[in-house]
């Protein structure tokens, strides 16, 4: 198969990394409408339609100069608004609110897995292009799902941990989410998250690898 130019391989990133961050963030939006809350569906942010997710700086440009220039890929979209308090039963329902996004990541990372062990049944001509774009869709997918996992608010794993701990814990660990972002940066360039997420990504890998063989 034929190596793939830059702009080819951005073109193969693109699609994925839409569906990676629109499915993430929709799944969020259905599961809190599913539990109570409509916050999302009257702001019409329960919809597959990625502009309505797409932060211009955080699921464009940052994606793009880190393929480009060969680092972590990073990013995010514009999150999904949930009201915790409309939820039926706010903090047990917090977890599979959370949890959606992550979820659905974890899907579409064996939907493109299954694309990639399947690629020779396409053109020659296209198997270049969509195993780089399968490859991507298990990376960014993985990725999203490993981050998110990450027990630090206001990631999705802040959440489910809040929604796990006692009561006074879980107000006193909530209060974290104003620095959530500073510390998540932090140990982002410092490359602590890299050492913590890393057996987490291989498990997760492990586990793709044993569902689409």
């Amino acid at each position: 198969m034929e190596e793939l130019t830059v702009v080819q391989k951005i073109a193969a990133y693109a699609l994925p990394i839409l569906f990676a961050i629109t499915v993430h963030e929709a799944a969020h939006g259905y599961a809190a409408k599913y539990f109570g809350d409509l916050t999302a569906e009257r702001m019409g942010r329960i919809t597959l339609n990625p502009f309505k997710h797409i932060d211009p700086i955080g699921t464009i440009l940052l994606p793009a100069l880190s393929i480009m220039l060969g680092g972590v890929l990073f990013g995010w979209a514009k999150p999904v608004p949930v009201n915790f308090g409309q939820l039926r039963r706010p903090k047990q329902d917090m977890l599979w609110v959370a949890l959606a996004g992550p979820a659905s990541n974890f899907v579409m990372a064996i939907g493109w897995g299954l694309l990639l062990a399947r690629v020779e049944l396409f053109p020659e001509s296209a198997q270049a292009y969509l195993s780089q774009m399968s490859v991507a869709g298990i990376q960014i997918n993985l990725v999203l799902l490993v981050l998110n996992l990450f027990p630090l608010p206001p990631l999705d794993g802040g959440r489910i941990a809040v929604s796990l701990l006692p009561m006074k814990a879980a107000i006193k660990f909530a209060q974290i989410e104003r620095y959530g972002m500073f510390i998540l940066i932090a140990l982002l360039f410092t490359g602590i998250l890299g050492i913590l997420l890393s057996p987490v990504l291989r498990f997760f890998q492990q586990l793709l690898a044993v569902i689409i063989m």
